[in-house]
């Protein structure tokens, strides 16, 4: 209850995001490869910020 209008971090957002974006690229995966690529590349970008908010 005491946790119901706590605000998330950047890096709780950017963790979110990545995970939808791996599930989303899973899904087309055996239906589109090409679009399935196209979200790989977009989560490791999303990596790449969440390594480097991590380092500072």
């Amino acid at each position: 209850m005491f946790g119901l209008f706590k605000t998330k971090s950047k890096l709780d957002k950017l963790h979110e995001e990545y995970k939808k974006l791996l599930e989303e690229s899973y899904k087309l995966s055996t239906k589109n490869r090409t679009e399935s690529d196209i979200k790989q590349a977009e989560a490791q970008a999303i990596l790449d910020q969440i390594e480097v908010l991590q380092q500072s």
